[in-house]
């Protein structure tokens, strides 16, 4: 998908809305790899392939989104497109980050939830289980290394292990407790809660951009009162609008009002990225509301790794099997309910992070101003290791003892999960790569042995 760009001396030409809609399009259909892997992408194409926007303003734009609750790479991508057409720009770019794994999803589901007893369904998803369990270590021991800088943020992290694994507090509650940890301790020992990392210093140059260091903001991007409280009614009334006609239609207690909610706030307690809030997802959509079993959860993660566009695109696996399992238009229409619980929670999930993006970016924009992680959202990212930590146990509780303590220990699942972890740790393989070995282990281990 890479065009090269003129001369590094001269800037490339106007990019127009129609050329940048099938990039976000292209985009959206091979964003695979995490945040990490899809901010890497975007990177390389749009800073040093294509020269759309400059190092330094690309970096400006992150800070900014890593701050956000929500997937930063996705609304990444909806700032720029903001910044470069409007508007509708910013809401193509970041659309069109999330539909194409949607659609993706909605397939797979299906096929999950309507064929899943079948010995090869089950054979792949047998193998890929104990690959899912490493991930998860991963993602902890990732996270963990980059925001545990001292014995102050070790202490926060264990302490919230504590309160969700043996307390078992609700996710809200240990973000609130944390933040409230780093808000005291910013003032206390503000060395102790300093940001652990950031994304650098913008030092390099792959010539002239688009959007380049000295470019003018252009005049959509201009801080002004009167289009903070447009926005901000708009967001409002989307939120509102699809809301009350579900309270009015189902009642309040219906899944699919619940889901609505549930998933709204799911998505202002996004800090830390997708392992972080999922959690938050289990605790509600597995412990209370009963939408899917704990296996289900582990299998609906191993499928939103495998396919592009953010990792919390496991709220539409989430809401299809809900709705599948739930019956809620009637036994004859299950793929109906399934996908429209899945579409439904896409939404409530996402919408705050556009409002987040064309709301806020024209205050960063103006400011220009180098965005830091602030002491509370510090001690929050160490917290939330130790929270995605209690998950990594959850998943190997599941599926190395699939009948509980009482049952047998599953030692070829534990062969599987230390292969994994062996080829992510000490060999630095792709996550895709490693699901789809793995898989296959599965699939010859329970069809063709």
């Amino acid at each position: 998908m890479t065009e090269p760009a003129p001369s590094p001396d001269l800037p490339p030409p106007p990019v127009g809305f129609w050329e940048a809609f099938r990039f976000w399009l292209k985009l959206g259909f091979i964003s695979f790899g995490g945040p990490a892997g899809q901010i890497s992408l975007m990177h390389q194409e749009l800073v040093e392939n294509r020269r759309w926007i400059s190092e330094r303003r690309f970096l400006h734009a992150l800070n900014y989104c890593m701050v956000l609750p929500g997937p930063e790479a996705q609304q990444l991508a909806t700032y720029i497109g903001w910044l470069m057409h409007r508007s509708w720009g910013g809401i193509v770019a970041g659309a069109l980050f999330v539909l194409p794994s949607l659609f993706i999803l909605i397939a797979l589901s299906w096929i999950y939830i309507a064929f899943g007893e079948m010995p090869l369904v089950a054979g792949l998803f047998y193998g890929i289980k104990p690959a899912v369990t490493a991930i998860v270590v991963q993602a902890a021991h990732r996270i963990g290394s980059r925001a545990l800088k001292n014995n102050v943020l070790w202490a926060v992290a264990a302490a919230s292990f504590v309160a969700i694994f043996a307390l078992d507090l609700p996710f809200p509650a240990i973000v609130a407790a944390a933040a409230l940890i780093g808000y005291v301790g910013g003032r206390v020992a503000p060395d102790k809660l300093k940001a652990g990392g950031g994304h650098g210093k913008a030092d390099k140059s792959f010539g002239r951009a688009l959007i380049d260091d000295d470019t003018p903001t252009p005049a959509h991007a201009l801080f002004k009162w009167q289009r903070l409280l447009e926005i901000a009614i708009i967001g409002a009334l989307l939120w509102l609008i699809p809301m009350g006609l579900l309270t009015a239609t189902y009642g309040w207690e219906h899944s699919l009002t619940q889901m609505g909610w549930f998933f709204t706030k799911a998505a202002l307690l996004t800090f830390g990225g997708a392992y972080a809030v999922l959690p938050y997802v289990y605790q509600g959509a597995v412990g209370h509301y009963g939408w899917l079993t704990p296996t289900q959860m582990i299998d609906g993660l191993a499928l939103g790794e495998t396919t592009p566009g953010p990792l919390i695109m496991i709220v539409a696996f989430v809401g299809f099997v809900g709705g599948y399992v739930k019956a809620l238009f009637g036994p004859e229409s299950l793929f109906l309910a399934g996908a429209v619980a899945a579409s439904l929670v896409t939404w409530f999930t996402f919408l705050p992070s556009f409002i987040f993006i064309l709301a806020g970016g024209p205050l960063i924009e103006t400011t220009h101003n180098d965005l830091k992680f602030t002491a509370p959202l510090t001690a929050i990212t160490a917290a939330v290791v130790g929270v995605i930590l209690n998950l990594a146990l959850f998943f190997a509780y599941h599926v190395l003892w699939p009948q509980g303590f009482t049952g047998n220990f599953d030692g070829i699942s534990a062969l599987i999960a230390l292969a994994a972890a062996i080829a992510l740790f000490r060999y630095k393989q792709n996550v895709i790569h490693v699901i789809a070995a793995c898989a296959l282990v599965g699939l010859v281990l329970k069809v063709f042995v």
